[in-house]
C-alpha cells in the first residue's frame, strides 16, 4: 500500500470534504492501486501555495487507459467525456 500526495484545487477539495465528490481524475503519472492512500493537499492556484488543509482517501477502484475503446474517436472529440460520481 502506497501513500501518494497530490495537489487539489479548493473547489474540488471542498466537494470531497463535503462528500459530494467521490472520484478523482488524475494523470497516470503514478502507479495507483486499490488500497493506496491518496493524500490530497488543497492548493490555491491564485497564490500558488498550499492552504494547509489536507484529506486522506483510500483508493478503491482504478481505471487506467490511453485509449477509449467504448466510443469512436470522432464521437469523443465531438461531445467530450463526462465522469459521474454515483451514490
Amino acid at each position: 500500500m502506497a501513500r501518494i500526495e497530490k495537489k487539489c484545487w479548493p473547489e474540488f477539495f471542498q466537494a470531497i470534504v463535503d462528500g459530494t465528490k467521490a472520484f478523482e481524475i488524475r494523470l497516470a503519472d503514478v502507479k495507483y492501486e486499490p488500497g493506496d492512500i491518496l493524500v490530497l493537499r488543497e492548493w490555491d492556484p491564485l497564490t500558488e501555495q498550499h492552504t494547509g488543509r489536507e484529506i486522506e482517501k483510500e483508493i478503491t477502484y482504478v481505471i487506467e487507459t490511453r485509449e477509449l475503446k467504448f466510443w469512436p474517436k470522432e464521437e469523443t472529440e465531438k461531445h467530450g467525456l463526462v465522469v459521474l460520481s454515483l451514490k
